[in-house]
């Protein structure tokens, strides 16, 4: 049995679930692209706590965990089933790990609904949330990326979702589709390590350039599942889309095991940021 893809996507603002722009579109791209999995494990930067959980309620609600946006973004829902038994494959496959069930505490965040509305629109896949632990270490997060691997064999699709360069506290509104030279060269050295050797991601700690993309781990940290899949994989990612939101976000999205011919793409920017400042609207 092929394994299904795997993919990490730069979700940006939460104003792209309502969009259509060059991003919303490469997402679009994917769920055609795909055949409809038996289920969706989704890796959010939005579900950033102090322990490894996964969800396994049979209707996670959609968290609408940001501020400052139009209501029209807030009346936005994803009623996606969940799945407990995926949710213990998922326990299983992280073992000797501990990884705790949430029966009702989360739901689905912008992280992943914003682009699964567009991969996905329909609703009907089961999507689950594993929470990216932010007490452990980089490697902790690449070694879970390695053991989830069996479940790609199970019909199971990984969708990582953050950011490689995500600052919201340097944004600079005159660089709407543009990125500054530290975020070129951080996101062109992430760019290199996954598409030729995935383990040379966790290299990236030293980059120097590391502390202005990376200032909080939250957002880069959902890519090193997709790296860890890769070494488990033995092949490399693909580059699905690129560019660059405000300066100081990357929107590079990477596949697994799937090419997406992507020529038709709009020229055009990203969504828009809120009225709010950028980083107190947890984008």
């Amino acid at each position: 049995m092929t394994p299904v893809p795997a993919v990490f996507l730069g979700h940006g603002s939460p104003m792209n679930a309502l969009d259509h722009n060059r991003y919303t579109e490469a997402w679009r791209a994917v769920g055609a692209a795909v055949p409809q999995p038996r289920a969706i494990l989704a890796i959010s930067a939005h579900w950033y706590v102090n322990a490894t959980a996964v969800t396994a309620m049979d209707r996670p609600r959609t968290i609408h965990d940001f501020y400052g946006f139009p209501d029209e973004l807030f009346a936005v829902e994803y009623p996606a089933p969940g799945d407990a038994e995926v949710a213990a494959e998922v326990v299983d496959a992280l073992a000797p790990v501990w990884v705790g069930a949430d029966l009702d505490s989360w739901g689905l965040d912008h992280g992943t609904w914003s682009v699964l509305v567009h991969a996905y629109p329909k609703a009907d896949v089961p999507v689950l949330q594993l929470a990216v632990n932010a007490l452990k270490p980089w490697a902790y997060h690449f070694d879970l990326g390695e053991r989830l691997a069996p479940l790609r064999d199970r019909g199971v699709m990984v969708v990582a979702s953050g950011n490689v360069v995500h600052n919201l506290r340097l944004v600079d509104w005159a660089q709407e589709a543009n990125g500054t030279d530290w975020a070129h060269r951080f996101d062109e050295a992430a760019r290199s390590a996954m598409t030729t050797d995935p383990h040379k991601v966790l290299e990236l700690q030293l980059h120097p350039d590391v502390q202005l993309a990376v200032p909080t781990p939250d957002h880069f940290l959902p890519l090193l599942y997709l790296a860890g899949l890769s070494a488990a994989a033995g092949r490399p990612a693909e580059v699905l889309v690129d560019g660059y939101a405000y300066g100081s976000l990357s929107m590079t999205s990477y596949t697994l095991d799937l090419h997406c011919e992507l020529a038709d793409l709009p020229d055009d920017g990203p969504a828009e940021l809120p009225d709010a400042p950028p980083d107190e609207a947890n984008i």
